[in-house]
C-alpha cells in the first residue's frame, strides 16, 4: 500500500507539470493524437521533470500491482487529484474551496477502507485472448483519439480524458499480465501502444478542452475497467465478509477524486500589476 500511495504523489506532481508544459506549447496539428504538440511539449523542462515524476510513479505502480489488487491500486492512482490540490494549495497558493478540503479528506476515507477491506492480490494468468483484447484495446485509444480531434469542444476533452484512462487502464492490466521479457508476447505492445496513446490523449486534452473534464474522464477510464478485469479474470478478492467495505472504499474514493477533477492542471498564474509611472515632484 506504501508503493500504491507514493506512486500518486509522483503522479500528482507530475500532473502539474505537465499540465502547465501543455499549455504552454504552440499547437500542433489539432487532432486528437497530436505528435507535433507531444513534441513542442518535450522541449519545455517541467514537461520533463513531470516524466520523469511518472517514471518514479510507474516503478512504484509496477510494485504495488504484484502484491495488491489492481482496485485498490486504481483507487490511490485516482487519490493523485488530492495530492496535486494539496500541493497547489500549498506551493501555488491556491485557494480550496470547503467542498475541497471535504473531497481530499474523503479520498483518504476511501483510501483506508480500502486498506483495511483488501484481500490479497489474484494469482490466476488470465487467457490468450485477455492478451489479444488489451492489444485491440491499446490500438482503439489511437483511433479515438483520431474521432475525438474532429470533435466539438465541449465533448472533445471528456473523450480524450476518457480515452487515455482507458490507456492508463491497459497498462495496469499488462503489468499484471507480464511474465518476464518476452516480446512475442502481445501484452509487452500493448503496455507500450497503451502509454504512449495515453500520453498523447491526454496532452491534446490538456491543452485544447476543459482539464477538468478531461481528468474526470481519466479518473473513469483507469479505475473501473481495470478494477472489473482484476475481480473477474485475474481473481482478486477482499477480505471474508468485507467485499461491500471494498466496494464502497473504491466508490467513496473516486468519488472524492473527481471532485478534485480541476487539480488535473495547475492554475495559471496570476498576473504582475503593472508598476505605476513615477510622477515628477
Amino acid at each position: 500500500m506504501i508503493c500504491a500511495l507514493a506512486s500518486s504523489v509522483c503522479f500528482g506532481a507530475a500532473s502539474v507539470l505537465q499540465a502547465m508544459a501543455a499549455r504552454a506549447a504552440e499547437p500542433g496539428t489539432g487532432g486528437g493524437v497530436d505528435v507535433a504538440l507531444m513534441w513542442r511539449a518535450l522541449q519545455q523542462w517541467r514537461y520533463l521533470a513531470g516524466l520523469g515524476a511518472d517514471g518514479l510513479g510507474f516503478v512504484l505502480q509496477i510494485v504495488a500491482l504484484r502484491t495488491l489488487p489492481i482496485y485498490v491500486v486504481g483507487a490511490a492512482l485516482a487519490a493523485s487529484l488530492a495530492v496535486t490540490a494539496v500541493i497547489a494549495s500549498r506551493v501555488l497558493r491556491v485557494r480550496l474551496s470547503r467542498v475541497e478540503w471535504v473531497a481530499v479528506a474523503v479520498v483518504c476515507l476511501g483510501l483506508a477502507m480500502l486498506a483495511f477491506a483488501s484481500g490479497k492480490e489474484g494469482h490466476r494468468e488470465g487467457s490468450e485472448v485477455l492478451d489479444w483484447v488489451l492489444l485491440g484495446i491499446s490500438f482503439g485509444v489511437l483511433l479515438l483519439g483520431v474521432v475525438a480531434g474532429r470533435l466539438p469542444v465541449r465533448s472533445r476533452a471528456l473523450v480524450l480524458g476518457l480515452g487515455a484512462g482507458v490507456g492508463f487502464g491497459v497498462v495496469e492490466v499488462a503489468v499484471r499480465l507480464i511474465e518476464g521479457i518476452d516480446f512475442t508476447d502481445p501484452v509487452w505492445y500493448a503496455l507500450l501502444v497503451g502509454g504512449g496513446a495515453a500520453f498523447l490523449l491526454l496532452t491534446s486534452a490538456f491543452q485544447r478542452g476543459s482539464v477538468t473534464t478531461a481528468t474526470a474522464g481519466a479518473v473513469l477510464g483507469e479505475t473501473i475497467g481495470p478494477a472489473i478485469v482484476g475481480v473477474i479474470w485475474l481473481g482478486d478478492s477482499t477480505r471474508d465478509g468485507l467485499g461491500w467495505l471494498a466496494i464502497a472504499g473504491f466508490a467513496v474514493a473516486v468519488a472524492g477524486s473527481l471532485t478534485l477533477a480541476r487539480f488535473g492542471e495547475a492554475p495559471a498564474p496570476e498576473p504582475v500589476p503593472a508598476a505605476e509611472p513615477s510622477t515628477p515632484s
